[in-house]
């Protein structure tokens, strides 16, 4: 009777073994599927990203930047800014004051390392109209 039991377990743990690997390569086949799909949706996605970025530099260089229709022209040159400076005669820091910045600012306006806003323009607009008197003045109020 225990041989007759020791083949009953035996043939119960082979058929056991046989369907959970039936069953484990349905899992590993899906799970390659998915890995594949993945693959290739990500290579969309950097294909689409690539697109886009090139459509974004095309676009850029293509379209001149629309001017507000309701704000006046302001051109603003490094060198004109700097003579403005030193024709008032302020340093880098009270001009910040007037306009509303840093000197750290101010420094890379005159070395043309970065341009001003809109808002900003319009504060050096502002400043440019003014004289030694009353930039003098304008920085003991502040």
């Amino acid at each position: 009777m225990a041989n007759f039991a020791n083949l009953l377990k035996s043939e119960i743990s082979r058929i056991a073994r046989k369907e959970i690997r039936a069953e484990t390569q349905l899992l590993k086949k899906a799970s390659a599927q998915y890995r594949s799909e993945i693959a290739a949706l990500k290579r969309r996605l950097a294909d689409q990203e690539r697109l886009l970025s090139r459509l974004r530099k095309n676009n850029r260089s293509t379209a001149p930047p629309a001017p507000a229709a309701d704000s006046p022209k302001l051109r603003f040159r490094s060198e004109g800014f700097a003579s403005l400076r030193k024709k008032l005669g302020v340093s880098a820091a009270e001009m910040g004051q007037l306009v509303g910045v840093s000197a750290q600012t101010i420094y890379h306006w005159e070395k043309g390392v970065s341009k001003p806003r809109s808002s900003q323009l319009a504060e050096i607009a502002a400043v440019r109209k003014l004289g030694k008197r009353e930039v003098s003045a304008r920085l003991s109020q502040a």
